[in-house]
């Protein structure tokens, strides 16, 4: 059985590399405007920005799922107070790539009494539409 100190070593080990993989992503936010000929049309626009960890998923589950069409291959790591909702849309600044959130964010978070601080979300890569 380990003792509190070797707890708490493990737990602040996990979260520096936890921290370490971090980096900025942005909302992608998506707006209905007037296309100024009596329509509409649709503009996506980058939005506020966080520090998220983004991991592709390599299991052999997930491998399986792609199999059959289901493209929640990715995992977004954030901090417990940054909750992402269901079909949220991302831009990782690094490289551009758009991330379509594909799970409820208040279903896999660690509990407040804990030290490590981290909520977790699946998602996918996706495109913005080309028409809305």
């Amino acid at each position: 059985m380990e003792d509190a100190s070797s707890a708490l070593w493990k737990d602040t080990c996990v979260m520096s590399l936890l921290n370490d993989a971090m980096e900025t992503v942005a909302y992608v936010n998506k707006s209905v405007v007037s296309d100024g000929y009596g329509g509409t049309k649709t503009e996506w626009t980058e939005g506020a920005t966080f520090q998220a960890a983004i991991t592709f998923d390599t299991s052999m589950q997930a491998r399986i799922a792609e199999k059959q069409s289901v493209t929640s291959l990715y995992t977004i790591t954030t901090s417990r107070d940054m909750v992402l909702e269901y079909h949220d849309v991302l831009r990782r600044q690094r490289d551009g790539k758009i991330f379509r959130v594909t799970s409820d964010g208040d279903d896999k978070y660690t509990p407040i009494s804990a030290t490590l601080d981290m909520r977790q979300v699946t998602a996918e890569e996706w495109e913005l539409p080309k028409n809305g």
